[in-house]
């Protein structure tokens, strides 16, 4: 059964000026019904103590929790779904270790990444960066609005229907540009966690999305 799967996702960073579980407060408070608890810094113990508080805020607002990468805390707290961002994964075997039941998404960066997802059984893909980006720093190829339109384009004639995110420096006057090539929805971080007010910098960008 093809799992619903939200138009704009909030991804948490490490940022000195906000803990994971402040920018989750907020984001919720304003309105936030997906969060992908991304965080590569710390040890499990610490994983944890985060995640059960963020689950607590998330189960009050009702929001869907995703924790990237991670997988082998499946079973230790109130999670829904996880964002592999290795993209070597086999997410085959990924699906097999966690169960139908919880959503599993994958982060791409060609169109071949992204066919090769959704035959594995991908819910949905982060595809990127749309341009420079802080929170995760790489060399891939920026695709631009014309990278994401000829994408969708790609995929049509493949018949491939699964959700895609456009990720990495998108802005919030980004928005109309990227809906417009057919794109599911968007996933941010900075320009949401790192902005002066996090609760009006969120609302900016479901207002744009939906």
């Amino acid at each position: 059964m093809k799992k619903y799967i939200e138009k704009l996702h909030f991804i948490t960073h490490d940022i000195p000026q906000s803990s994971h579980i402040e920018q989750v407060q907020v984001a919720c408070e304003a309105g936030a019904k997906w969060i992908q608890y991304r965080c590569l810094s710390k040890a499990d113990e610490e994983l944890l103590s985060d995640i059960n508080e963020i689950a607590e805020i998330c189960d009050d607002w009702g929001a869907t929790l995703i924790v990237t990468n991670h997988i082998h805390l499946k079973g230790k707290a109130d999670i829904q779904g996880f964002h592999i961002e290795d993209m070597d994964a086999d997410f085959i075997a990924l699906r097999k270790q966690i169960g139908e039941e919880f959503t599993l998404g994958g982060s791409a960066n060609t169109v071949e990444d992204l066919i090769r997802l959704s035959k594995e059984g991908a819910d949905y893909a982060g595809f990127g960066p749309f341009n420079i980006t802080t929170t995760k720093p790489n060399d891939y190829p920026l695709l631009g609005i014309k990278g994401y339109a000829n994408a969708i384009e790609k995929l049509k004639t493949e018949n491939i229907d699964l959700p895609i995110l456009a990720v990495g420096g998108v802005t919030l006057s980004d928005i109309p540009q990227l809906l417009k090539t057919g794109i599911y929805g968007v996933a941010a971080s900075s320009a949401i966690n790192q902005a002066e007010n996090i609760y009006e910098a969120y609302l900016d960008f479901y207002k744009a999305i939906i």
